[in-house]
């Protein structure tokens, strides 16, 4: 077995860990990412809609509401910095009826208390001069929404983290967390060789793994081991020419905050692609990307609620991403859950669960208050 001393471990290379990583790199520790997949940003990170949100939804106060909008303007700014594309397309989030339309108010005032700016009611009539194909009496049209490319960003944090002297050990499995006193240990396989890496801080960003990593932490209170649900979300693609400039969403259950998801929704790529989804499936395997076929009728019925000419025919299946849940089906969203040491008393540990939605535009600023953690 091979024995590795450094500054800070990083458990999970998605943009969440990566985004961590580079901060403590920048301060001039060396820091080391461990990273199971062969590539960084391969599950949660890359397997989502590519949307850099607003900040609407999420309860007043909470860490999701508190990071979101500052998150997107520092999302921003590094995009544009590093040439990262992103494009600020806005977003429409539709009533097809009056009661969907009686909690649009009641949904922008929670947005502005969360530092949305740029976001108005809409009439119908209105939308209809925005996107002619969209059946609504009434939406919420939100300019400060966008899309990025997950992928470009993840490679330039990783960029940053190397040039900062860190390193990133793909193909690596950590298998074990030992708090050793001054330091913890994680003991991590490739497979074939098991090592054995100590550091006085050590950040659990593992995504799907992150709660099986705190059960394998040695001493942690079942206090910091919540449990996990995985809300698998099916992709379609839309086959003809696209007719939105906007991205689309139900208002649906997400305005009262109880909902797993935001309803199936049009989003657009970079390159304009048109594609439907994500849905809430609840499944055992938190690597279950295969798209569920047979829910392709339930999309088509949810989105003919608000474009009514979807033509017959026209979705194909696409891919599948896995969220990471903090609650199961019919119990309400929680907020991310980032556990320092004052909650499970192991001095030098920082634990991320249920960093799903919107855990990439927010990633630079969980990685500040991250950051501000170490420090207290």
């Amino acid at each position: 077995m091979s024995n590795y001393q450094t500054d800070a471990i990083v458990v999970g290379g998605g943009v969440v860990g990566l985004a961590i990583a580079r901060a403590i790199a920048a301060t001039g520790r060396e820091t080391i990412v461990l990273e199971r997949q062969a590539g960084v940003a391969r599950e949660t990170s890359s397997r989502n809609s590519g949307v850099m949100h607003a900040g609407i939804y999420y309860a007043p106060g909470s860490l999701k509401a508190r990071l979101c909008a500052p998150g997107r303007a520092m999302l921003q700014r590094y995009c544009a910095d590093k040439g990262v594309d992103f494009q600020q397309c806005g977003k429409l989030i539709v009533a097809t009826g009056d009661q969907d339309a009686s909690a649009l108010p009641s949904l922008r005032d929670k947005a502005r208390g969360n530092g949305v700016a740029d976001i108005e009611l809409l009439e119908g009539r209105e939308v209809r001069r925005l996107e002619p194909e969209v059946a609504c009496v009434a939406a919420l049209h939100c300019g400060d929404t966008g899309i990025v490319d997950a992928l470009a960003y993840a490679a330039r944090l990783a960029g940053d983290l190397t040039a900062a002297g860190g390193a990133i050990a793909l193909g690596t499995t950590a298998v074990a967390v030992i708090p050793t006193g001054d330091s913890i240990c994680v003991q991590a396989t490739d497979g074939e060789t098991e090592t054995e890496i100590a550091a006085p801080l050590v950040i659990n960003a593992a995504g799907h793994g992150a709660p099986r990593m705190a059960r394998a932490t040695r001493g942690l209170a079942d206090h910091g081991q919540p449990q996990q649900w995985f809300a698998k979300g099916n992709y379609f693609a839309f086959t003809g020419r696209n007719p939105f400039s906007h991205l689309v969403y139900p208002v649906g259950a997400a305005a009262s905050g109880l909902a797993a998801g935001l309803g199936v929704h049009a989003t657009i790529d970079l390159g304009g692609q048109l594609r439907f989804g994500p849905d809430v499936e609840w499944v055992e395997a938190e690597d279950d990307y295969t798209v569920s076929a047979h829910r392709l009728e339930m999309f088509e019925a949810a989105i003919r609620d608000w474009w009514p000419d979807l033509p017959a025919g026209a979705l194909a299946p696409a891919w599948a991403g896995v969220r990471p849940k903090l609650h199961g089906p019919g119990e309400p969203a929680p907020d991310f859950r980032i556990d320092g040491p004052s909650v499970h008393g192991v001095p030098g540990l920082v634990n991320l669960f249920g960093i799903e939605s919107p855990g990439l535009t927010a990633s630079l600023a969980i990685a500040e208050h991250v950051m501000a953690m170490l420090t207290d």
